[in-house]
């Protein structure tokens, strides 16, 4: 027998664990979904022998699901990241200059004028982001170049950033895997700032070499040596695609929630669900899997609020 649909009450207060399973019991469209991935959610960050991966583009790191991001890395939830270059630009910047509120229909020629950069509803100073970026990373590079450093894995880029920024900045992703000893993955590192400054630095140090091969041992390494393999994927592109692509040699994902605006209907990676990837050996035909739609921004840290109350318990 079916079970009857329930209206959700919010008169309440109801913690955010309680909501979310009121969305499930109410049964609304994309509201069980959210339940139903803060479930697989839950089970993800609680299995402690479970090596979790976590990805996502670097987008998400210009909002505040930055701080979202770096709470699962530093609370000890996550094993690896897997992400785009954007993300070391954005991170590295954030720590020490801010990003600001915009609008999304904002002049853009006005904002070149001025030497703003719009990213979607957000503003970013030049200065805030190319300019300090450059002034953080070049010392970085001098520094790996002294002590001997001539082939540099972007797990060891991320580490060496990471350790460049303040241990005050709480809600750097980089800071807390430099903490965690998280290795962070950029399987497209020259797409970005902190790409171009690599590229910038090795004009005048040609002896200097980007070891992504090293990087792939590592995953290798994690993957193969994986009791368990879960991930938590948002967004789509080569983040995604990276970590389901390695998972694949261990015959799939063991657990797999996948979080995207995208449409399915292009046949795009972006937009194809979890269950696409089983007929690839990327995710287990006996895995837990779930495909939530909507925007990240607004989706996961609701996710993980209830699903931490619930691990919490």
């Amino acid at each position: 027998m079916p079970r009857k649909v329930e209206d959700v009450r919010v008169d309440d207060r109801p913690s955010l664990d309680a909501f979310v399973r009121r969305l499930e019991a109410g049964g609304g469209f994309s509201a069980k979904g959210v339940a139903d991935g803060v479930d697989l959610l839950a089970r993800i960050l609680a299995d402690r022998e479970m090596t979790v991966f976590l990805s996502f583009p670097a987008d998400l790191v210009a909002t505040g699901t930055r701080g979202v991001l770096a709470t699962l890395v530093r609370e000890g939830y996550v094993d690896a990241v897997v992400t785009t270059c954007g993300t070391l630009d954005h991170d590295l910047a954030r720590a020490f200059r801010p990003y600001l509120h915009g609008a999304w229909d904002l002049d853009d020629a006005d904002l070149h004028r001025r030497h703003l950069y719009r990213l979607g509803n957000l503003v970013i100073p030049e200065a805030n982001y190319g300019r300090i970026v450059e002034q953080k990373m070049q010392p970085i590079l001098r520094r790996l170049w002294a002590d001997g450093t001539r082939a540099l894995s972007t797990e060891a880029l991320s580490r060496a950033i990471g350790a460049a920024i303040p241990a005050s900045a709480s809600t750097s992703i980089l800071r807390a895997a430099y903490d965690r000893n998280v290795p962070v993955f950029v399987p497209g590192i020259t797409d970005g700032a902190v790409g171009s400054q690599v590229w910038q630095f090795w004009q005048d140090h040609r002896g200097l070499s980007i070891d992504l091969l090293a990087d792939e041992q590592r995953l290798s390494d994690l993957v193969f040596e994986a009791k368990r393999s879960g991930a938590v994927m948002l967004g789509g592109g080569i983040s995604k695609h990276h970590t389901i692509w390695w998972n694949q040699f261990r015959d799939g994902l063991d657990a797999a929630l996948y979080l995207t605006t995208a449409v399915e209907w292009d046949g795009s990676l972006s937009g194809a669900r979890t269950r696409e990837a089983v007929s690839w050996g990327k995710v287990k035909p006996t895995a837990r899997h779930q495909t939530v739609e909507g925007d990240a921004t607004v989706l996961f840290p609701l996710m993980v609020g209830a699903a931490l109350e619930r691990v919490s318990k």
